[in-house]
């Protein structure tokens, strides 16, 4: 439990880090294009920026004043990089120093432009709004704290500005004058944070309940076997899965002269072939509930019933071993050079099902005679020539009135014949 712990924590740092990166490279990219429009807007619009700027302004002052703050995201982003590679994790302060200088911009933004006109314009214009940008962008850091503090920066800096290079009283003339109105300006962007803080929580929550159903998922795919039907995978993450006697349905199947068959092919030819005919056993399995514990080779062992109950188990097993033969006929048509002949056993009783193994690797099965006896009836279909034998209690439980019975018939390992049936 402590190990499985330990690799949740280390997958949800990762997503948070990779998500840290993202955050890095959008800011990037959005610097970049401050410092290509607000550069090529002063070459191009020399009205507007004598305007703008009566004192003047160089076209290059954009790249002066924003291009620290690109180089420093280019180089945390290496940083972040580098140790994300070797596993290490972002220490919280520095993650702390980086929010409090990639929101200084906006300020350093606005006291630049102060020097090279009116301060009250500078306000109006567009760099208070990046506060905004920076707020928004905090959410891809994934933490509540990060956001609120990139809020609360941008509150207190903007305000802090206004004060400092504005004539500001309680009662100003002009409302851009009063104290009030950056007040409640700088209100907003703690509000902003507090919300951007509330939405970084919300998505982490997501985060963790995506890391946490996928390791589920994992341990249950690694539990049951090779495969496991979408459909059952839902109903058992929400099972607990204990070990006792349940009734079973098994079934067994075996491509019948298979190792033959592979003595003519190539290897890839022969897995090509086993791949391709599984998917189609294994999409019937699907449907009809049951899943496929184990490959065996050239065939499998498919459970009915098994860690999740189901009254109709037997039925719903032969129903499977109907399709399979009816999809094993379609194969042969369509792939003359490719014909297969295959044998299935199907009996239902009572296992001791489980998951057994080491405390590296444990797999859930079913054990005991019902499932011997289902490898017996498979393994009886080459003497009988049938393609599908089922025992007693499946036909009875499944209702198989069309099938034939074979009468009792010996079978290795039991001291008495047992009856068997034969699908027509």
């Amino acid at each position: 439990m402590a190990e499985s712990s330990g690799d949740f924590a280390k997958q949800l740092r990762r997503e948070v880090l990779r998500s840290e990166q993202r955050r890095m490279r959008i800011v990037a990219a959005i610097l970049v294009f401050l410092v290509g429009f607000t550069s090529i807007g002063l070459r191009v619009l020399p009205d507007l920026r004598e305007r703008l700027f009566p004192h003047g302004i160089a076209w290059w002052m954009p790249l002066a004043g924003i291009g620290p703050f690109i180089l420093f995201e280019l180089v945390a982003h290496t940083v972040l990089t580098y140790r994300i590679g070797r596993g290490l994790d972002f220490p919280q302060p520095a993650r702390f120093l980086n929010a409090l200088i990639e929101t200084s911009l906006p300020g350093v933004i606005i006291f630049v432009l102060a020097r090279h006109m009116e301060p009250q314009l500078v306000f109006g214009f567009w760099p208070p709004m990046l506060y905004f940008v920076f707020i928004v962008l905090s959410t891809l850091r994934l933490d509540f704290w990060l956001s609120l503090w990139t809020g609360f920066v941008a509150a207190v800096q903007q305000f802090s500005l206004a004060v400092w290079l504005l004539p500001l009283d309680r009662s100003g003339e002009l409302p851009q004058e009063a104290l009030v109105y950056h007040f409640s300006r700088s209100v907003m962007l703690m509000l902003a944070g507090i919300a951007a803080a509330i939405v970084a929580r919300t998505v982490l929550q997501q985060f963790e309940k995506s890391v946490a159903a996928a390791q589920a998922r994992d341990k249950i795919t690694n539990l049951f076997g090779q495969h496991v039907s979408p459909v059952v995978v839902e109903q058992l993450l929400g099972a607990d899965v204990q070990s006792e006697r349940r009734t079973v349905c098994v079934m067994f199947l075996d491509i019948r002269g298979f190792t033959a068959m592979t003595r003519t092919r190539s290897a890839d030819e022969t897995v090509t072939l086993l791949n391709d005919f599984f998917a189609e056993m294994i999409e019937i399995v699907d449907r009809h509930g049951g899943f496929i514990n184990k490959f065996l080779g050239d065939g499998f062992l498919a459970l009915f019933g098994a860690a999740l109950t189901d009254p109709r188990a037997a039925g719903n097993a032969l129903a499977a071993g109907r399709d399979m033969l009816a999809a094993v006929d379609a194969w042969n048509r369509a792939h003359p050079q490719r014909q297969l002949r295959v044998g299935i056993g199907v009996h239902i009783g009572e296992a001791i099902t489980g998951s057994i193994g080491s405390p590296r690797r444990k797999e859930y099965t079913a054990i005991g005679d019902t499932v011997n006896l289902a490898a017996r009836l498979e393994q009886l279909t080459k003497e009988t020539g049938a393609r599908l034998l089922l025992s007693e209690p499946v036909r009875k439980a499944a209702e198989a009135v069309d099938a034939v019975d074979l009468g009792p018939l010996p079978i290795r390992g039991y001291d008495q014949p047992v009856r068997v049936w034969r699908l027509p």
